[in-house]
C-alpha cells in the first residue's frame, strides 16, 4: 500500500455522516433491466449496518435501470424530455430502496427535488439534516430536478450541502481502473488517485462537474463494488479494497 494512501486512510477514520451514490444498474443484480429484490434487499441492509455504526447516511441513487436521458436523447427524443423521464425513474429507485430499508427496521425519507408531495417530501436542505440528525436514511430522488445534470453531479451536491465527509460511490469494480478492466485485462487498479488525475486522464469515475464539485470542496470520494455484500460497511471501516480520490 502506498504512502499516500495510507495518510489518505488515516484521514478516513471517525466518519459523522457519509455519501453513498450508486448507480441504477447496480439494483438490476443480474437483469437485464429494471429492479432485482434480492439485490435491493441486500444494498439495504449493507446501508443498515453502516447506520447501526453509528454513520448518518443519505443516498443518491441513479435509474439506468429503468431508462436513461442520455440514451433516450440518441434515439431522437427530446434532452430535455429525456432527461425528466429519467428523474421519474429515480424516484422508483428510491421508492424501492426505501422500502427495503423500512422492512428492515431502517427510518427512511426520500427527498425529490420535484415535488411529489402524495408519495415523498420536497427536498428542503434543514429538513433533511434533521432527519440524518436523528438517525434517519435520507434518499434523494430526481437528481437535481434539471435537466442536462447527472447523478454524479446531483450526489457531490448533496454531498456538499449536506456537509457530508466523503462521497462512496458504490460500483460494479473494486476500485478506479486505468482502463475499463472488463475489456482489457492488463488495467491497472489504482489505490489513490488525485481529483485533477481523474479529469486529465478521462477516467470514468463520475463526470467532470461532480469532479469538479467535489474537488472544490475538499471531499474525498472513495470507489468500491457495492456488489459484495457488506463491502459498504468494510470501506467506511477502511477495510477491504476500493480507490481513493482526494486533492
Amino acid at each position: 500500500m502506498n504512502a499516500r494512501k495510507v495518510e489518505s486512510i488515516a484521514q478516513m477514520k471517525n466518519y459523522k455522516r457519509v455519501m453513498l451514490k450508486m448507480s441504477g444498474e447496480v439494483l438490476m443484480g443480474d437483469k437485464e433491466y429494471g429492479l432485482d429484490s434480492d439485490t435491493v434487499k441486500s444494498v439495504a441492509e449493507d446501508i443498515k449496518a453502516v447506520v447501526d455504526s453509528g454513520v448518518q447516511v443519505c443516498v443518491v441513487v441513479g435509474a439506468g435501470n429503468i431508462y436513461r436521458g442520455v440514451s433516450g436523447a440518441a434515439e431522437g427524443m427530446d434532452r430535455t424530455t429525456a432527461d425528466y423521464m429519467g428523474m421519474l425513474g429515480i424516484v422508483i429507485n428510491a421508492l424501492a430502496l426505501q422500502n427495503a430499508l423500512e422492512h428492515i427496521g431502517v427510518h427512511t425519507r426520500v427527498q425529490s427535488a420535484i415535488r411529489m408531495d402524495s408519495i415523498c417530501e420536497p427536498y428542503i436542505r434543514r429538513r433533511a439534516l434533521r432527519h440524518m440528525e436523528k438517525g434517519r436514511v435520507v434518499i434523494f430522488a430526481a437528481g437535481t430536478g434539471n435537466p442536462y445534470f447527472t447523478t454524479d453531479t446531483a450526489g457531490a451536491l448533496r454531498a456538499t450541502e449536506m456537509d457530508c465527509d466523503a462521497i462512496f460511490k458504490g460500483t460494479k469494480v473494486d476500485g478506479v481502473y486505468s482502463a475499463d478492466p472488463e475489456k482489457d485485462p492488463t488495467a491497472e487498479r489504482y489505490e489513490h488517485i488525485t481529483f485533477m488525475d481523474v479529469l486529465t486522464k478521462d477516467l470514468k469515475v463520475m463526470d467532470a462537474t461532480a469532479i469538479s464539485l467535489a474537488r472544490e470542496n475538499n471531499i474525498p470520494i472513495i470507489v468500491f463494488s457495492v456488489k459484495e455484500k457488506g463491502s459498504f460497511a468494510k470501506v467506511v471501516r477502511s477495510e477491504g479494497d476500493f480507490t481513493i480520490v482526494t486533492n
